[in-house]
């Protein structure tokens, strides 16, 4: 199951107490203060990990606590400090604080790591508290707590080309014949569900990472439909690529619904690069409306046709082109 939303809680160790302790060592029955101190809480740690593609597992475990650190002991030792954790989850997880909305972590690189908390400072034993005026004190510090909040994971794809398109656009047909991705594929809209990525190999030194992710309706950056569950996923990626159905009763309402949804949902979406992919050129009868009063398509616009491969490998030359002109 693809989950890309949760909401966790961490706690990092508290540090250990200092100790209060004297030396009783044989022929010194007055000896000066032992006391260590505690140890380091331990820290709370988030690691991004490439064999991981989902935050399913954090919704059933909540909860991440690091131990204490041990307390100081006496002949001076030090309280063990506490093991860190580790929790692992995808790369392209961003954290953030639940209060302050801060971005604790964005992990973009496999074996990416950061602290999210930190752990306690273990509180000093009495002999740190010796003076030549008190050179038996009976004080020792507490350790700090560690600390202790709620996060929330969002995971964001990491791609090079976001597709986007109103639901039975062509899609994940497209993304199917481009590279080895398997998305299911029907004739109803809706089909895809959860985001697809597929690496597109043009040749044996080029490739790039597809994104295709369920169709936008009107209305989607207010919850409606499915895509805008999915509009973070296409945030990262370097340019888009807006399909058109070119069997649509209008294809200029079409484009301009898609253009405000990604505009309303965060206005960068809508400044990247993009180039207009007319699909299903296979189901055109005759002259496609959308070329009415024009001669020629745009520079960054393509007719294909993705079941019979029309103009595949033209549209893979002008994406890598506009994919180097971002480098």
């Amino acid at each position: 199951m693809f989950i890309d939303y949760a909401k966790i809680h961490i706690k990092s160790g508290d540090g250990g107490n200092g100790c209060i302790a004297f030396r009783r060592e044989k022929y010194v029955p007055k000896g000066g203060p032992s006391g260590g101190d505690g140890g380091k809480g331990g820290d709370v740690i988030v690691a991004a990990d490439e064999h991981i593609h989902t935050l399913l597992d954090f919704r059933y475990n909540k909860r991440y606590h690091a131990k204490r650190g041990g307390h100081g002991l006496g002949s001076n030792m030090t309280g063990k400090s506490a093991n860190d954790i580790v929790i692992k989850m995808p790369v392209g997880t961003i954290v953030k604080d639940v209060q302050t909305e801060e971005i604790l972590a964005d992990l973009t690189q496999d074996g990416q790591r950061e602290i999210i908390a930190r752990g306690g400072k273990g509180g000093r034993g009495n002999a740190r508290f010796a003076t030549p005026t008190d050179q038996a004190p009976r004080i020792a510090e507490p350790g700090t707590p560690g600390e202790e909040r709620e996060i929330i994971l969002e995971l964001k794809l990491i791609a090079d080309v976001g597709l986007v398109g109103l639901p039975n656009a062509g899609k994940s047909t497209l993304l199917s014949r481009i590279s080895a991705a398997r998305p299911k594929i029907a004739d109803y809209p809706f089909t895809t569900l959860v985001p697809n990525l597929g690496i597109v190999q043009i040749d044996e030194y080029r490739n790039f990472v597809a994104a295709d992710i369920p169709g936008l309706i009107e209305g989607a950056h207010l919850g409606k439909g499915l895509g805008h569950q999915f509009l973070r996923h296409i945030e990262r990626t370097k340019i888009l690529i807006i399909l058109l159905d070119i069997t649509s009763e209008n294809i200029d309402v079409d484009y301009r619904s898609l253009i405000y949804e990604l505009e309303s949902y965060k206005a960068e979406l809508a400044q990247k690069p993009r180039m207009i992919v007319y699909t299903k050129s296979d189901l055109a009868s005759n002259k496609p409306q959308f070329l009415d009063g024009r001669k020629t398509l745009g520079d960054h616009e393509i007719l294909i046709s993705s079941v019979r491969g029309d103009n595949l490998k033209s549209l893979l030359e002008m994406i890598w082109q506009e994919l180097e002109k971002g480098e």
